[in-house]
């Protein structure tokens, strides 16, 4: 089970804050990347999108990429829509921000469920990779070229995608 209510478990976290705007409707906890091809703003504001979305950065499920998590609004940065909960959904076009953590920090990330396989964790085993595509964090298979997460809690035959405790290994 999650710990808490915000995606930043750590306290006095260490890494770098980044004001992005929304492409698309992740929800917080998903792992986001630079949209291919997009300017920043005005403003100076990168279009993020969930990890994989475009064809461009990864490859692959688990290929090696820059970790920046999307907040909610009980993160408590100005950016993030407030009132949403880490649970609910971005809007496409929405401001957020994304934290980019360092080693051993801990987060509540979003697990993606997939269905009809064993992708259970266990608490300070499973390492975990991000899936090229929707952003979330799957057990790894096979020899990925990133694991940059490992899971601190169990969770046995998961039903649906799910806000997770875990540690980020900078790897």
């Amino acid at each position: 089970m999650a710990r808490g209510n915000r995606i930043i478990v750590s306290a006095n976290p260490k890494g770098h804050f980044q004001e992005v705007i929304v492409d698309g409707t992740p929800k917080p906890g998903t792992i986001m990347t630079v949209k291919p091809g997009t300017t920043p703003d005005g403003n100076g504001t990168p279009e993020y999108e969930a990890a994989g979305a475009s064809a461009g950065l990864m490859a692959a499920d688990g290929d090696r990429i820059p970790i920046a998590v999307l907040l909610s609004g009980a993160d408590g940065e100005a950016a993030c829509p407030p009132g949403r909960t880490a649970t609910d959904a971005y809007v496409d076009g929405d401001r957020a921000t994304v934290y980019f953590p360092i080693a051993g920090e801990t987060l509540n990330v979003l697990f993606g469920n997939q269905a009809g396989t064993g992708d259970d964790l266990a608490a300070g085993t499973t390492k975990m990779i991000v899936d090229d595509g929707t952003g979330k964090l799957l057990p790894t298979a096979s020899t990925p070229e990133s694991e940059p997460f490992i899971a601190l809690e169990n969770y046995t035959d998961p039903a649906a995608d799910k806000l997770v405790h875990a540690l980020f290994t900078g790897y």
